[in-house]
């Protein structure tokens, strides 16, 4: 039995290929299948069965596409309500894939449906167990995502939902989440890593080595912090089965239409690196740079079907831009414009702001300084007569927004850039630090608690 990974580094997930030498069967699949179907065609294995943990808040699934396109059998939870014929799973069933054999396992807590798989070969080798947003590296899937009032339920299933996978399975079982790679679906200690076992988690996970189940639920429930807006439409897309994505070419814009659309208001959303886009940007678009973040901020920030443009200096920018905001549906961009800045601007003004660390905020007594993290993080320390808005919540409350010079922080100078190009578009004249928060005390900053 062979396991392949594959990442999707900006949403913090993963998605995995199980395959014995004549088939493949994988579990969560990201909505671009094609980094699966490349996979598989390396293997030289068909695809025989796609298993699905969950009905999935943080992503769009390709699993309904990737089962149809492959003749695939496609398992979900046989008690979630979806628009489309599946393989319904229930708890103990036994599945084959050639000589896979896939034990499921009930693991409510995530979601009130949520699977784990556990799959073995002939071998007698250890087990691999396919825990979704269960049982992560170093604690669980989040549990308040159905709604405030059921997550102290949720929280108790999740946490006899990962103790019973624990009972059920030897210590060397391999263990393969979907969430806890930076995915906002984790909870607690969640961590990265390469890989990690049973026995390894009964040694460090929160919800094993925590017996007291109500220290557990409070401890989980009061550590959970803010999650993505546009997580809001994800299960409901899911529950649908989507289709493939559309990856063709974005439809191209001259400069007079940008400028039209930058001036009734439009998300113009531009993907170069926050420090070019500070020195020199087209007055009335937004920057997102694009890396590991970007889908989550975007899809956070933006509101729910808004029209949406993509600038860049390159096409490749773009179509990286694009395969990840299919990932959360966004599917259809208003158009692109790519090129420098300069032959984007024929008919649109520029501006500037200017960068600042730190140290720069500390030798500027009365400085309004304006921190854009979210409230947990702000708990744990802000800098004294600071105003605190979090970036998700900015554009509703620009009214809080100090008048005058503001200096704009977060926790890296990422989020920040976002904030400070929003408030730059809305007219203010802003300042943004980008510069890691752990260096504020240093720089001279009053930080208090």
């Amino acid at each position: 039995m062979r396991v392949d990974v594959i990442e999707t580094p900006d949403l913090g997930d993963r998605s995995y290929v199980v395959s014995d030498g004549s088939c493949a069967v994988v579990i969560d699949p990201q909505r671009d299948i094609d980094r699966v179907e490349a996979l598989v065609a390396a293997l030289g294995v068909p695809v025989t069965m796609v298993l699905e943990t969950h009905l999935h808040n943080d992503y769009v699934t390709g699993g309904h596409a990737l089962a149809r396109r492959s003749g695939a059998t496609y398992v979900v939870a046989g008690r979630d309500d979806v628009a489309f014929e599946r393989c319904s799973a229930h708890d103990g069933d036994v599945l084959s894939a050639g000589s896979l054999s896939v034990k499921v396992i009930e693991t409510p807590g995530h979601t009130d449906t949520h699977l784990s798989y556990v799959i073995t070969d002939h071998s007698g080798d250890a087990p691999a167990v396919f825990s979704g947003g269960s049982l992560l590296y170093g604690s669980v899937g989040r549990t308040d995502l159905l709604g405030s009032e059921r997550t102290d339920e949720l929280t108790r299933k999740q946490w006899h939902s990962a103790r019973r996978l624990a009972r059920a399975l030897p210590d060397e079982a391999a263990l393969y989440p979907t969430h806890g790679f930076g995915s906002f679906c984790s909870s607690g200690g969640a961590t990265g890593g390469t890989g990690s076992t049973i026995g390894t988690e009964r040694t460090r996970n929160d919800a094993l080595t925590e017996d007291d189940e109500q220290r557990f639920v409070d401890r989980l429930v009061e550590g959970l912090t803010g999650y993505p807006a546009y997580y809001a439409h994800m299960g409901a897309l899911n529950a649908q089965g989507p289709d493939v994505p559309d990856l063709a070419p974005v439809r191209d814009m001259d400069p007079v239409e940008l400028a039209s659309r930058i001036h009734t208001g439009e998300w113009v959303v531009d993907l170069r690196d926050r420090v070019a886009y500070a020195g020199r940007h087209l007055a009335g678009t937004v920057s997102i740079e694009l890396g590991e973040h970007f889908s989550t901020y975007a899809g956070w920030v933006i509101p729910w079907g808004a029209p949406i443009t993509l600038i860049a200096a390159s096409a490749e920018d773009i179509t990286q831009g694009q395969r990840q905001l299919v990932r959360i549906g966004i599917d259809h961009l208003a158009g692109q414009a790519v090129g420098e800045l300069g032959a984007l601007a024929v008919t649109t003004p520029t501006r500037s702001y200017e960068q600042a660390t730190f140290a720069d905020v500390a030798a500027a007594p009365g400085a309004q300084v304006l921190d854009v993290r979210r409230d947990d993080e702000v708990r744990e320390g802000r800098i004294a007569g600071s105003v605190h808005v979090p970036l998700h919540a900015l554009v509703e409350r620009m009214h809080d927004v100090p008048r005058g010079k503001v200096w704009v922080h977060c926790a890296s100078g990422f989020r920040a850039s976002i904030a400070a190009s929003i408030l730059d578009r809305a007219g203010h004249v802003v300042v943004h630090v980008d510069d890691d928060f752990s260096n504020a005390a240093a720089a001279g900053v009053h930080v208090v608690a």
